[in-house]
């Protein structure tokens, strides 16, 4: 109803710039006659973009102007509105597999964009200027291809130049807009540009004049909702993240499977040592599986398991994790009774062959770190069979939440993460996991937790049970309370 309202008010808009050119216009008649012509192609082409069908209603596009692979967010979105019979259109580049599930559902369709890096020569200004206006242009040509849509549901960041181009579309063909804040692009931006920069000033500029443009508008912490009321003019609804189904602890079964698939790339999941090599025992560095029985255990004595996961960006410090390693490697050579640990540290990122580079520069006897990129079904696996998980988020913000805590928690899986402002919200010290400010207090942590590893008593053992008690509403359950009445409206 409301878009055929819209269109009728375009209609009699255009009809009236026209009598009112012919009526009162000094320029001479031709000229008159021209701009009316103007006018109504103009109106006309409107109308074609806004042209729908039946099921128009039941169309969503889910945009994000990034990697999909790497959005799980967004990925849960569009299963969710497929859940209740959107067909879905996810727009975004396609550098990595997206999640099994989405590429399963029928009522999702991915549609791949490039990602363009600007003309390479001369100022760095002309490359970003280039840059978004070939972004600016193909995201236009994208969208108003699509056949017409209820609505478009857009992650920021990243949102230049999506935010402006999205907006643009939504308005000529009578679509609503919702933008899914998970932090703001003009923060992150400053962390490699600097707060005075130009082009941050330009991008908060940005954010503050289109953001408000929205239909609906939704966010990820109460602290971010209050900003946005207070700062921003944006009513917002809060939607907390929650790990999808898929996150859960993993049969001793499951692991065995996963550490022998491990096991061919990264040494540290093999067996070492002289144990017991019978050819009646499948052993990985872990766990040890009875041919004979078909049955799995958790070894004894076997090494903790300890991950992290990572866009290797700036606002992530992985300094912070190395030296605290270092400081747990001290600790076990001047005699505490530690146990051997296997760091592993998943994700794609432009820092990581920085950093890989000092991880081989480390000598470690009793510590071994790997970086792989894991399978997206892979990865719930591998946080269900860790002992412990570490966040080095630094919210550049200081209002979104670290999504890897929140896969984490659904693997009932305690974490020791980086303080800052409202983490509170989601970590709660010394109930499902522990905040430290510096690397010394997180090697304190590692040592407090796991010195009576694996033994079933102490804080370690305690923070998993109260995780159990405490999962909460899941995802579907969540996005249905918060998102669903919002697009029913």
């Amino acid at each position: 109803m409301a878009a055929r309202c819209s269109t009728a008010a375009l209609c009699s808009f255009f009809l009236l710039i026209s009598a009112v050119l012919l009526r009162f216009s000094p320029l001479p008649a031709a000229v008159a006659w021209t701009a009316v012509c103007g006018a109504a192609v103009s109106g006309l082409s409107v109308l074609w973009l806004r042209r729908g069908d039946s099921r128009s209603s039941r169309r969503a596009c889910v945009l994000v102007l990034g990697d999909i692979g790497r959005s799980p967010r967004m990925q849960y979105h569009a299963l969710s509105l497929a859940k209740h019979g959107y067909n879905v259109t996810f727009v975004g580049f396609l550098d990595s597999r997206p999640h099994p599930d989405v590429l399963r559902e029928e009522n999702i369709k991915l549609k791949a964009i490039s990602e363009f890096r600007g003309i390479r020569a001369g100022p760095r200004l002309l490359t970003y200027v280039t840059k978004v206006l070939a972004q600016c242009l193909q995201l236009l040509l994208v969208l108003l291809s699509l056949d017409l849509q209820a609505f478009i549901l857009m992650q920021n960041p990243p949102g230049l130049p999506g935010i402006a181009v999205a907006w643009l579309v939504c308005w000529i063909r009578g679509t609503r807009f919702i933008i899914d804040w998970h932090n703001y692009g003009y923060s992150i931006m400053a962390l490699s540009h600097g707060e005075k920069s130009p082009v941050v000033r330009l991008a908060k500029w940005y954010e503050h004049v289109f953001g408000p443009l929205a239909s609906h508008n939704l966010c990820v912490t109460n602290a971010m909702k209050e900003d946005l009321r207070k700062n921003w003019g944006i009513r917002s609804t809060t939607l907390y993240d929650r790990p999808a189904s898929a996150f859960r602890e993993t049969p001793a079964k499951q692991q065995h499977q996963l550490f022998l698939k491990l096991s061919e790339t990264y040494p540290a999941f093999k067996l070492s040592g002289c144990g017991d090599e019978s050819p009646e025992l499948e052993q990985t560095a872990f766990t040890v599986r009875d041919v004979n029985k078909d049955t799995v255990e958790l070894k004894p004595k076997r090494p903790a398991l300890l991950i992290s996961s990572t866009s290797w960006t700036e606002d992530e410090d992985f300094s912070i994790l190395l030296k605290a390693l270092e400081e747990y490697e001290a600790l076990v050579k001047g005699g505490e009774s530690l146990p051997p640990l296997v760091c592993v540290i998943t994700g794609k990122g432009p820092q990581k062959e920085f950093y890989r580079t000092l991880i081989d520069s480390l000598r470690l006897e009793h510590v071994q770190i790997c970086t792989p990129w894991l399978e997206a079904e892979d990865y719930p696996v591998l946080l269900g069979c860790a002992d412990l998980g570490v966040c080095l988020h630094l919210s550049s913000s200081g209002l979104d939440l670290p999504m890897k805590v929140v896969d984490m928690f659904g693997c009932c899986l305690p974490v020791c993460a980086i303080r800052f402002n409202c983490l509170h919200e989601l970590v709660k010290h010394d109930e499902n996991g522990l905040i430290f400010k510096d690397s010394h207090e997180l090697a304190e942590q590692l040592q407090s937790l796991l010195s009576n590893f694996p033994a079933d008593e102490g804080k370690l053992a305690s923070f998993r049970t109260n995780l159990r008690r405490s999962r909460g509403l899941s995802w579907d359950d969540n996005w249905d309370q918060n998102v669903l009445p919002l697009i029913q409206l």
